[in-house]
């Protein structure tokens, strides 16, 4: 099949679901950053060629703190994708944005430690510009679709992204609402960042299953019952997802040609001398940054 430019990266319930939907190859790439969570879907969807993995591996096997980020990146990187659109379960931390709404993330606050941030650990430095860490272009079209699917779609939200993968206490939820966060979730970092490094534009579609502990839950529920009602909240956040992806993406293979700062990010952002790079340095970012050392 052709290149693919646009990605999809699938989070919890989305994962599965897209996959079984969408169908295609599946690749199975290797990257200087070890193995992607599990193999590419490489289809034709609505007429648009597109990439697909899913985070967490087939079978939900990695955890927030332990999916190949860099990896994965990388891989959707060498199939030519220039846009990615990720999704990620969320909780609210905002009673106006209920279970089953989807929200367009436009801001990030990284409470990560564990994981490797930056494709370049040594011989290289980079610093990208990170103020907006979500593609405004993209977010403009994840919005406009918003008006099309049977939900309420938040047109921003600031995406606490801890580190997990135990979920939070009532003070720590509290403390994320009193710090601005709209939506706590453990995933959408280091992955928006390395996008960045990789001068790919990057959006992300929240999906609230579920209020964080802030707000107790009614009296009376079992654990069991709780359970039950966030995974319906996740499977239809899913379909609204799926509904907005849908509506989305025509829109964005029409404007991947256009000029957008996320993809020339690293053009004044490397701060090496590039003269005294060596090439073991530079050969497992090459395919990122070929471009201005090779010129």
């Amino acid at each position: 099949m052709a290149q693919a430019r646009i990605g999809i990266i699938g989070g919890s319930g989305l994962g599965d679901a897209f996959a079984s939907e969408v169908g295609g190859e599946q690749v199975t790439l290797d990257t200087p950053f070890g193995a992607p969570s599990g193999p590419i879907q490489c289809t034709n969807w609505q007429g648009i060629d597109i990439a697909f993995i899913s985070r967490h591996g087939p079978g939900h096997r990695h955890n927030p703190s332990t999916v190949p980020y860099r990896a994965n990146i990388h891989a959707l990187k060498q199939l030519g994708v220039t846009h990615i659109l990720a999704s990620g379960a969320t909780g609210s931390l905002r009673e106006a944005i209920e279970p089953r709404h989807l929200v367009i993330a436009d801001q990030v606050i990284d409470k990560t430690s564990k994981r490797t941030s930056t494709f370049f650990e040594q011989g290289i430095v980079a610093h990208v510009e990170f103020a907006e860490p979500f593609c405004p272009m993209l977010r403009g079209l994840l919005n406009d679709a918003g008006s099309k699917v049977a939900t309420t779609v938040h047109p921003k939200g600031t995406y606490v992204c801890m580190e997990g993968p135990a979920f939070s206490t009532i003070a720590e939820s509290n403390m994320h609402r009193g710090w601005g966060g709209d939506l706590i979730g453990m995933t959408c970092m280091p992955e928006a960042k390395l996008a960045r490094e990789a001068e790919m534009c990057y959006a992300l579609v929240a999906l609230p299953t579920d209020y964080d502990c802030w707000r107790p839950h009614e009296p009376g529920m079992t654990k069991t019952a709780l359970l039950k009602e966030i995974i319906g909240h996740l499977q239809a956040a899913t379909a609204n997802a799926i509904d907005l992806l849908k509506h989305a993406i025509p829109q964005v293979a029409k404007r991947v040609d256009e000029p957008c700062a996320c993809r020339s990010s690293l053009e004044l952002a490397i701060w090496s001398d590039k003269s005294k790079v060596d090439a073991a340095a530079l050969e497992p970012v090459r395919l990122l940054v070929g471009k201005y050392f090779d010129t």
